[in-house]
C-alpha cells in the first residue's frame, strides 16, 4: 500500500463509523475484565493447584506486566503501519491464551498463559484508543470517550460480580476456568465484525517507518524492571528483599532508552517514544493523573474483595455484586461527562475525583464502624457514590490529555498513557496487598478474626485514598496551568 493511500481518511458514514467503535470497544473491554474478573477466582485457584502468594501474584499482576510492557511498541507499529492488522493479530493471541488458561494443568501454565494474555491486550489497547482518535473529531470524540469510559467503567467494576457468578456455577475447580472459557466464544464472534468493520487506511504517519528494534528492547527492559519488584510484592513473609535491586536496572535502562531515542531522533528517524509529547501540559498532567486514578481504582476493587469475602465471610458472587452500584452509577455518568466535557473541561475531572474520594472514604467509614450484617448494604451505596465520580474521571480526562495530540500519534500517545496506567495498577496492587497481607500476618493469633480483616482493609484503604490525593492534586495542577494559559491568551488579545 502507497503512503497516498493510506494519507487517504476512509469514508465512512455515521452508523459503520460507530459499528466499528463498537467493534473496538467491546474488545478493550475484555481486557480490562480479565484486569478484575480474575480477583476473585483467587481462592479457588489457591485450592485447586495448592498455590501459593508469588504463584498468584503472577497470575494477576504478570498480566498488567506484560500489558504494561507491550503498549508502547504496539501503539507505535499500529500507527505507522496499520492499526487493524495489529488489532486482529491481538485478537487471534487473546483467543490462544485464553484457551490455554482454561485449559492449564499446572499453575505454571496457567502463569504463563496470563502472560501472554497480557502481551495480547497490550497489542489491542493502543489501537482501540489510536482507532478512536480517528474515527472521531471534535465533540464527537469526547461523546466517543464518554461511551469508552462507561464501557472500561462497568467492565472493571463487573469483573469481580462476573467471575464470582462463574465460581459460584461452576464450582471451585470448574467455575474459575468458565472466567476464561468465557473468551473464547466472544473473540471469535467478534472477529469477522472486525476484520469487516475497522477503517483498512489511516491518516500517514510522519517520518520513517522502521522498528527501532534497539529502542524497543531498551523500552521493554525499562518497564519490566520498574513493573517487576511491585509485581512480586504480596505482602508475606517470604518476599525477597533482592527485588527492589530491579529498580537499579530500570534507572539504567530508562536512562539508555532516552539516550538512544534522543540519538536515534537526531538522526532523521522516527523514536518509539517522541519526547514533544511530554512538553504538552494538558497530556503530561492528564498522563500523571491518570497513573496515580488507576493506582487505586484496581487496589480498590481487589482488596474491598477480599475484606468481604475474607472478613465478612461472603460468597464470591456476593462480594462481587457490592461493586454493582459503582459501575451503573460510573456508566451513567461517564456517557453524560463525554457530552459536556468541552463545556467544563478539567474541573469535571476535579470534581469527580472529590466525589471518588469521599465515597471510597465512605466505603471505608462504613467496613470499620456498622455491624457485619449492614455492611454490603452501606459499602454497596458507598461505591454508588464512588461510582458517580469515577465517570467524570476517566473518559474526561482522556479527552483532555490527548485534545492536542496529533492524529498520526493518537496509538503511541495512548498508549504511553496506558503504559503509565499499567505502571499504576502494579505499584498500587502491590503496596496496597502488601499492606493489607502484613496487617493480617502481624495481627492473626492476637486479635479476633474480624478485627485483623478490618485493620488491614483500613491499612489498604488508607494507601488506596493516598493515591485518589495525589490525582485530585495533579488534576488542580492542570487546572490551575489552564486558567493561566486562558489569562495569557485574553491579554494578548487585549494587547494587539
Amino acid at each position: 500500500m502507497t503512503n497516498d493511500a493510506r494519507a487517504a481518511e476512509p469514508e465512512m458514514d455515521d452508523r459503520t463509523r460507530w459499528r466499528a467503535f463498537a467493534v473496538a470497544v467491546s474488545v478493550a473491554s475484555l481486557t480490562i475484565l480479565d484486569l478484575s474478573k480474575v480477583n476473585v477466582g483467587v481462592p479457588a485457584i489457591e485450592d485447586a493447584f495448592g498455590a501459593g502468594p508469588t504463584e498468584i501474584q503472577i497470575i494477576i499482576a504478570g498480566y498488567i506486566l506484560a500489558f504494561g510492557v507491550v503498549l508502547v511498541p504496539a501503539g507505535r507499529y499500529g500507527d505507522q503501519h496499520s492499526r487493524r492488522r495489529m488489532f486482529l493479530f491481538g485478537l487471534v493471541v487473546f483467543l490462544i491464551a485464553s484457551l490455554l488458561c482454561a485449559v492449564a494443568p499446572t499453575v505454571e501454565v496457567l502463569a504463563g498463559s496470563r502472560i501472554l494474555q497480557g502481551v495480547a491486550a497490550g497489542l489491542l489497547m493502543p489501537q482501540v484508543l489510536g482507532l478512536i482518535q480517528q474515527l472521531f473529531q471534535g465533540p464527537a470524540r469526547g461523546r466517543a470517550f464518554g461511551v469508552f469510559g462507561a464501557v472500561i467503567g462497568l467492565s472493571t467494576a463487573f469483573g469481580p460480580t462476573l467471575g464470582g457468578l462463574f465460581v459460584d456455577l461452576g464450582g471451585d475447580d470448574l467455575g474459575w476456568r468458565l472466567i476464561f472459557w468465557m473468551n473464547v466464544p466472544l473473540v471469535i464472534g467478534l472477529f469477522p465484525f472486525a476484520y469487516k468493520l475497522l477503517p483498512r487506511t489511516q491518516p500517514a504517519s510522519s517520518g520513517s517507518r522502521d522498528l527501532d528494534l534497539v529502542g524497543t528492547a531498551l523500552l521493554g527492559v525499562a518497564v519490566l524492571s520498574l513493573m517487576l519488584p511491585f509485581v512480586l510484592t504480596t505482602g508475606g513473609p517470604d518476599d525477597d528483599p533482592a527485588r527492589w535491586a530491579w529498580l537499579a536496572v530500570f534507572a539504567l535502562s530508562g536512562a539508555a532508552f532516552v539516550w538512544w531515542e534522543r540519538r536515534y531522533a537526531r538522526s532523521g528517524r522516527s523514536a518509539i517514544v517522541d519526547f514533544a509529547l511530554f512538553r504538552v501540559t494538558s497530556y503530561r498532567n492528564g498522563t500523571l493523573l491518570a497513573v496515580a486514578y488507576f493506582a487505586a481504582m484496581p487496589s480498590m476493587f481487589l482488596t474491598l474483595t477480599l475484606f468481604l469475602q475474607l472478613g465478612q465471610g461472603l460468597a464470591a458472587v456476593f462480594a462481587g455484586m457490592v461493586t454493582i452500584p459503582f459501575a451503573l452509577m460510573m456508566a451513567l455518568s461517564s456517557f453524560y461527562s463525554g457530552r459536556v466535557v468541552e463545556r467544563y473541561g478539567r474541573g469535571l475531572v476535579v470534581t469527580g475525583l472529590a466525589i471518588v474520594f469521599v465515597g471510597f472514604g465512605l466505603v471505608l467509614v462504613s467496613a470499620l464502624v456498622l455491624p457485619a450484617a449492614a455492611v454490603p448494604w452501606a459499602v454497596a451505596i458507598a461505591m454508588g457514590i464512588a461510582g458517580t465520580g469515577g465517570g467524570a474521571v476517566i473518559a474526561p480526562n482522556q479527552t483532555l490529555a490527548l485534545a492536542d495530540i496529533p492524529v498520526t500519534s493518537g496509538g503511541v500517545a495512548g498508549s504511553i498513557q496506558q503504559v503509565g496506567q499499567r505502571v499504576g495498577t502494579a505499584v498500587g496492587l502491590a503496596a496496597a496487598t502488601a499492606a493489607f497481607y502484613v496487617t493480617v500476618y502481624a495481627e492473626t493469633g492476637t486479635e479476633t478474626e474480624i478485627v485483623v480483616y478490618q485493620d488491614a482493609y483500613l491499612h489498604a484503604a488508607l494507601v488506596i485514598l493516598g493515591f485518589i490525593a495525589i490525582a485530585l492534586g495533579f488534576a488542580l495542577a492542570d487546572l490551575r496551568a489552564r486558567s493561566v494559559g486562558a489569562m495569557n491568551t485574553l491579554e494578548d488579545a487585549r494587547t494587539t
